[in-house]
């Protein structure tokens, strides 16, 4: 059920989409889809829906680094500055990011602003389910690349991503706690891990905070709600690091973190696939 939050912006980290709606004609406006799709470009993109002004985030591809071993790796500042700025973001510019599944991968790329340097940047409530549920105009193709590159210049925060080589040091320090965002069933081990070969298990002394429990459908659950659940753990004092499969879904439980406005939050980029991969 859709639930009204047209004045809730919480600090530029989440807007509705009564709010994207009624500020769809600002010229510093950038909507960006984040979703991750599965086939060609060329396939998928012929069937869709948009928002109206959207440009596509190759989360993937070209905000990745796509010769590391493991996906969704971080990007070179170098490359996320050149990729942003072919996208028409600005130093000024008002960022939106959203997906389709609601909210599940647009997460990922306001922590990638966030982590070089952006701030003015929001995830959509909802994403494009809970546009479309409000009956808002959509349209057949994305916007056409008729701006100037943009004038964005990155600025790397180290603070924001954690590697493996200090994954172990973490776990150990009492002063730190790593939530980990898969369900329950993948963190305890009771099914497989969807990528193949990869085996199951945790990071030593990891909690778990499957992401779903975040979610009301397709929004975020209320500031109170989240407050809640995050209050299950003993986080008084401690730098959160958030974990996953891959360094998507860690980011809508670092989101809501942020929203709650806990300190030292960081993602560990590699997540599970690259943990379970270097260790036995």
């Amino acid at each position: 059920m859709h639930r009204d939050n047209s004045t809730r912006t919480d600090k530029s980290r989440l807007v509705s989409v009564e709010w994207l709606h009624e500020n769809l004609k600002n010229d510093n406006l950038v909507i960006l889809d984040a979703t991750i799709r599965k086939v060609s470009k060329s396939v998928i993109f012929s069937s869709e829906k948009w928002i109206p002004k959207t440009r596509y985030f190759d989360l993937k591809g070209k905000f990745s680094d796509t010769e590391a071993e493991f996906p969704t790796t971080l990007p070179s500042i170098d490359q996320f500055q050149k990729e942003a700025r072919a996208l028409g973001v600005n130093q000024d510019s008002i960022i939106v990011v959203y997906d389709t599944k609601g909210i599940y991968s647009s997460p990922r790329v306001w922590w990638l602003f966030k982590t070089f340097g952006f701030e003015n940047v929001a995830v959509l409530d909802g994403g494009l389910p809970e546009w479309k549920q409000l009956n808002y105009k959509t349209v057949t193709s994305l916007d056409t690349p008729s701006w100037s590159d943009g004038d964005f210049i990155a600025s790397y925060k180290p603070q924001n991503i954690r590697f493996f080589n200090a994954i172990s040091e973490i776990s150990t320090d009492e002063d730190c706690l790593i939530l980990d965002a898969r369900s329950a069933q993948r963190f305890q081990g009771e099914i497989e891990e969807p990528r193949a070969g990869l085996r199951s298990g945790t990071i030593p002394n990891s909690e778990n905070l499957p992401y779903t429990d975040l979610l009301d459908r397709y929004c975020l659950k209320s500031k109170e709600d989240l407050k809640s659940i995050f209050n299950t753990f003993k986080l008084e004092n401690k730098s959160l690091t958030f974990s996953c499969g891959s360094g998507i879904t860690a980011c809508i439980l670092a989101l809501a973190a942020d929203i709650l406005n806990y300190n030292e939050l960081s993602v560990y980029d590699g997540s599970w696939t690259e943990y379970g991969t270097l260790t036995t």
